[in-house]
């Protein structure tokens, strides 16, 4: 009945009621009145005295009564250490709050308002990420506009250009400017030699050609064959310099230009094997060169040259039959190397 009439907290009076003391008690007795009073209403507690708001109201009252004894107590050279005394003392019966600290009265109803705290917390670190994500798309869709506006601006230029060019073809065409050209009337030659070509490819190759452009494969077909016709004459040159017979020095010599020669042309081939794999025709495909036959062929055409150059004369004194059948062995004899 004292603890259910119970209404103004800071009460000094009615706090040392509460705490079933008089005024002018030790402190020990506080203590020992407030640990009673605790073991009795707490709410953990398994007693059938339990009371959750009896309890508040004792441990306020504890309180009070505390800060009392601290004012009555007169300074002395102890006082220091006598605050000191009552502030240290900390109240042990929190150890009950498991919940964060959160939440008042039986376990569980603190654990209900632990997990309304928890999903409030929760929805506010919602709130706050969905606010972050919107700011950087913000910023993101600040860039997608003025990216837009770029995009927006090039295609006013191109439909302008475009609007320009077909406003002068139309003036041209009002004034006559094609009414005179040649080929009028006459079906445009799409096919300038074979019919059976893919028309886009034909047409595109045309224009490649007309703009000074190459396709590739064509390129490297044309650096193989002036690359194997500069070794040919390189190595026929190198041959004709050493003369007939040959010396061991001469020799030594003939076979480190053939190890050079021979160097070149593996080098050659694997210029070959990349113009294989980009040739879009397979029947333009190349073979390697073979160095040992290229070798024996430039030596034969060194002999075929010195004959020459030994007799110089040979078809002019020969007359007619000479001049009418010179041609037929210069023909064999080509056919030979």
């Amino acid at each position: 009945r004292m603890l259910s009439g119970y209404k103004p907290k800071g009460d000094v009076a009615d706090s040392y009621k509460i705490l079933e003391l008089e005024e002018g008690c030790s402190l020990d007795e506080v203590r020992n009145s407030y640990r009673t009073l605790a073991k009795k209403y707490h709410p953990d507690s398994s007693s059938g005295t339990a009371n959750p708001a009896a309890f508040i109201r004792v441990e306020e009252a504890y309180r009070v009564v505390l800060n009392d004894l601290a004012a009555r107590q007169k300074p002395s050279n102890n006082s220091e250490e006598e605050e000191d005394q009552f502030k240290s003392k900390s109240l042990q019966h929190r150890h009950y709050l498991s919940f964060e600290g959160v939440g008042i009265g039986t376990p569980s109803q603190r654990e209900k308002q632990y997990m309304q705290f928890r999903v409030d917390r929760a929805t506010e670190q919602v709130l706050e990420y969905r606010q972050h994500r919107l700011g950087s798309s913000c910023a993101g869709t600040d860039l997608m506009r003025a990216k837009d506006v770029r995009e927006s601006k090039k295609v006013k230029i191109t439909q302008a250009v475009e609007r320009l060019v077909e406003d002068l073809i139309q003036e041209s065409m009002a004034k006559g400017d094609f009414d005179n050209l040649r080929g009028k009337g006459k079906p445009l030659q799409k096919f300038s030699d074979c019919p059976h070509i893919d028309p886009m490819t034909h047409n595109l190759n045309r224009i490649l050609i007309d703009n000074g452009y190459q396709p590739e494969w064509i390129l490297l077909q044309k650096e193989i064959r002036e690359t194997i016709e500069r070794l040919r004459k390189s190595v026929v040159a190198s041959r004709r310099k050493l003369g007939e017979p040959m010396t061991p020095l001469e020799q030594k010599q003939w076979n480190r230009i053939c190890e050079q020669f021979m160097e070149d042309i593996r080098k050659l081939n694997k210029r070959v094997d990349n113009f294989n794999l980009v040739v879009p025709i397979l029947s333009r495909q190349m073979v390697h060169f073979s160095p040992e036959r290229e070798i024996v062929r430039a030596q034969k055409t060194c002999e075929a040259l010195m004959e020459n150059a030994s007799h110089p004369d040979t078809k002019e004194g020969q007359g007619e039959d000479g001049k009418r059948f010179g041609w037929k062995s210069s023909l064999f004899k080509w056919l030979n190397l």
